[in-house]
């Protein structure tokens, strides 16, 4: 049978989505992430009708949005809704607008936006947890998304990889392998964000995101750091919302293979 692994190598482009990985490969404590059990991606809802097909032939049962209420109300669930998949909408925040000024140009750098990932897991540790647990339940492939999929569905790759016990250069290497899609995804998501932006007040071409010369990779490293910093444990947050050892044990039985 072709696995998700398959359509998602070299040869499968997707109709619209271009964030969208396996993060089967990715190093663990024990062996390394199977393949098939956990993909990442950008707005899934933008998949073309054939390829919509091709993942769910090939494993995907579970979807985890991301996304706001707002941004789910203006492109929908896509051709993905037509198909038995389950599906979890757990958004992280309330409004794509949380934390932006409400005068003049606005500029972020990469540290800001790490400390903003470590606000986000305290602030949504409780949804942060039921998806590490639908992960760990789900009997076939889980898709996590966002708009862009770098920075929600970043946080949530990188909690899910620190429960497996992946080092943080494992996590912050996956976690940068976005950076050469961004202008592939700020082109594609223009429409959508340019709609939200404009219901918040904002004009989307005076808002200029991660303007540091920095390397992306310093945003996750921030977040880890920060975690550390406050609760010693980067996963603590999760683990007082609810996330079990019985929970990660069932998620490393069914996620981590040798290497």
């Amino acid at each position: 049978m072709t696995t998700i692994d398959d359509r998602i190598g070299d040869d499968f482009s997707l109709s619209a989505p271009v964030n969208l990985r396996d993060l089967g490969g990715t190093p663990v404590d024990g062996g390394v992430l199977r393949s098939g059990v956990a993909i990442r991606a950008d707005d899934l809802s933008t998949v073309g009708v054939a390829d919509a097909a091709e993942l769910v032939d090939a494993g995907l049962s579970t979807i985890i949005d991301l996304r706001t209420a707002g941004e789910v109300e203006i492109t929908g669930r896509g051709p993905l809704a037509d198909y038995p998949v389950a599906y979890h909408h757990l958004p992280l925040m309330t409004s794509i607008g949380e934390g932006m000024p409400q005068d003049g140009p606005f500029a972020i750098d990469h540290v800001q936006m790490g400390e903003m990932y470590a606000r986000m897991v305290e602030s949504a540790a409780s949804q942060l947890a039921t998806a590490v647990t639908v992960i760990a339940l789900a009997p076939g492939a889980t898709a996590f998304h966002c708009a862009a999929g770098r920075d929600r569905t970043g946080v949530l790759a990188a909690l899910l990889l620190l429960a497996l016990g992946a080092s943080d250069d494992d996590i912050v290497a996956d976690y940068s392998r976005t950076d050469p899609n961004m202008p592939a995804i700020q082109q594609r998501m223009k429409p959508v964000m340019g709609a939200l932006m404009a219901r918040l007040g904002f004009d989307l071409d005076d808002l200029s995101i991660l303007s540091s010369s920095e390397p992306m990779d310093v945003s996750m490293r921030t977040m880890l750091a920060r975690l550390r910093g406050r609760h010693g444990d980067a996963l603590a947050p999760l683990r007082t919302a609810g996330l079990g050892d019985e929970t990660v044990a069932r998620l490393r039985d069914r996620a981590v293979v040798a290497g």
